[in-house]
Order: C-alpha cells, then structure tokens, then sequence
C-alpha cells in the first residue's frame, strides 16, 4: 500500500504548524510614552523605534501592558481618562474616563490601577518652605486610584488616596495597594478588596514628597523614595519603617533587579542613576546620565536599563553588567515612562 498520499497531507500541517508558529514570535520590544507626542515601539534587538502610535494633544505620561502584550494602557492626560491602544497595530481600541489629571498606572490581571487628582492645580509643585497652591474649584479633595475593568472597559471603584498621590505599588499577596502621596508626605497602604485604609506612614521626618513605590521580589521589603529629602525610606513587611538612606538630588523612579539584589534609584537633578545593595543599602555604584531622568525598566534579559529623561528627550540604554551608557536614542519629545513585553522589572512594572 502507498503511503504517499497520507504522507502529503501530513507535511502540509506540519508546514503550515511551522508558519504558524514562526509568525507568532516577535521581538522583545520596549514601549515609550512621550507627553507631547505618543507611545514609540523599540525592537530591542537592534534599538529602533518601529512604530510610534499618535496621541498628540492627549499628555500621555503612565503606561502599563497587559499580560498577554496585546493592550496598552495609557494615561492621557488631557482626556481625563486612559487610552486603550492595541500594542500590534497601534490602533486606539477603547477610552475609559476615569478623572482629572491621570498619571500612574499599574495593571494586575484584569484590572489597571490608575491616579488621578480632582484637585489638581496647573504648574510646578511648591519649592521647599513654599506654601502649596490653593486647590482649585474640585476643593482641597484627596487623589484617587481608579480601579477600571479591563475587559468590560470600564471604571468599577475608586480607592481614596492623599493629595497628589503619585507612586503606585501592590503587596506581594497581591491584596494591598501602597501609594505615594507627595502633598501630605505619607505612604498609605488600602486593602484591594474593601478599599479600606489600613495604614499611614508619615515620611516628613526622614523626607517630603514620597514618589516612587517599590515592593521587593521577596515581598519583604518596601522602598518609597523622598524627593524633597534626598534620601529613599526603607519599610519592612508590615511597612515599618526600618531606615532611610542618602540618595543623591531628587530621587524618583525606583526598581529591584529581578533577583532582589540590587536597588536602583533614578536621582533626577543629579543626573544619575544609582545603584544600592538591596541587603545592606550601600551604594555600589552609579551612572552620569547627562539628563534629568525619570522612570526606568530593565530589558527582558535583565541585560540592560532602559531609562527615560524627559528633559534631554532622549532615552539612554545602560549595561547592567558595565554600569555604563551604552546609546543614546533620541527622537522623543520629553518621554515619561517605559515598559517592555515580556514584562521585566522596572519603576513602573514587574514580571
């Protein structure tokens, strides 16, 4: 009996599998949000920008992916909302209101985590000794997290915040949220579920205007840095306060390398990026940057930094391993945030 004509039908699967599946692969990429402009795509196998996906007049600022990699989650300034975009072809696939002023933005499952401030007041933030602005029509009204429904594309909660909630964590269990609140100088720690305040960390006596919000991969271990204060607040599981730590001039951004060795610290006005042992918290080394730099991610790889600098409207790359500017890309226009697919450890994600 011949075999060939079942042989035929067989190597035709196998060909199309093989297609198939080779049309599915696709290159570690890095996504950008530039606040006058859109989100840029980096290949990061060879650092060229391969898409830019307009959202001029909207502010972008925070970013997030969702797990899969398909969707974007953008904040957009301007809408008083985010902007839904399909990481492959670019195209706007949704818009979900969520308030005034939207800044950070961090995804969970199915569910992004977004600030917005009701109170928000135009212009810089008050210099040390300076009387804040007076909040406008809205009230001396705290900042919120919105809670928003990312497959039914809609806002289902809010979690009361302070004023001028600015960094954006989740506790290891994946039960709490932990916020900066850069007007009142404090951390709050909400239970996810109720939304519930459950605790309130006072920095001012170590620093003011807590930012960034890092959790360590073991979950032991909390970072809020103070950019008014030069330091960065170590907090232990049950967000005791355990020490602080000099920094240089206006820390922000802030990540743990994947295995929880090193902590990074992006010291915007000293145009640096430091890097402390994550067990000790002594500085190990740094990176001149040359530009006042704000968030941060790791490649997939965990080879290299990526690192936005909003006011140099460059994006650096940084070798892990060297501490060293590796290039220097330009063709942003004061880029905010970056996140990569596969998702890597960064300011504003996490595996």
């Amino acid at each position: 009996m011949s075999l060939k004509p079942n042989l035929r039908p067989n190597l035709l699967a196998a060909l199309l599998t093989s297609l198939a599946v080779s049309t599915t692969v696709c290159a570690d990429q890095a996504f950008v949000t530039s606040q006058n402009t859109g989100v840029s795509v980096l290949d990061l196998a060879t650092l060229q920008t391969t898409a830019s996906f307009d959202l001029s007049g909207k502010g972008p600022r925070g970013i997030g992916i969702t797990t899969d990699g398909k969707t974007l989650v953008v904040a957009t300034r301007e809408t008083g909302g985010v902007t839904l975009i399909d990481a492959a072809s670019g195209a706007v696939i949704g818009e979900i209101k969520v308030g005034k002023n939207p800044e950070f933005v961090r995804i969970r499952g199915d569910r992004a985590f977004v600030s917005y401030e009701p109170s928000a007041k135009a212009g810089p933030p008050p210099k040390p000794g300076e009387a804040p602005a007076a909040a406008d029509d809205d009230g001396d009204e705290p900042a919120r997290i919105a809670v928003l429904d990312l497959k039914k594309r809609k806002k289902i909660a809010d979690i009361v915040g302070g004023p001028e909630t600015e960094g954006i964590e989740f506790s290891k269990d994946g039960k709490k949220l932990i916020v900066t609140n850069e007007a009142d100088n404090t951390v709050t720690v909400h239970d996810i579920a109720t939304r519930k305040l459950l605790k309130t960390i006072k920095t001012a006596e170590y620093g003011n205007r807590p930012r960034g919000i890092k959790v360590s991969p073991d979950g032991k271990t909390y970072i809020a840095t103070l950019e008014v204060g030069n330091k960065f607040m170590v907090m232990d599981s049950k967000f005791n306060v355990v020490k602080s730590v000099d920094t240089g001039k206006s820390p922000y951004g802030v990540a743990f390398d994947r295995k929880g060795e090193r902590l990074y610290v992006a010291a915007s006005q000293d145009k640096k990026l430091e890097v402390f042992d994550a067990k000790t918290f002594d500085k190990v080394g740094e990176v001149v940057t040359g530009g006042r730099c704000w968030h941060f991610s790791f490649t997939p790889d965990d080879r290299q930094i990526l690192l936005a600098c909003g006011k140099s409207n460059e994006v650096l790359t940084i070798d892990v391993a060297t501490l060293e500017v590796t290039h220097r890309l330009g063709g942003f226009d004061t880029p905010w945030g970056v996140v990569t697919f596969p998702k890597s450890m960064g300011s504003l994600d996490q595996p």
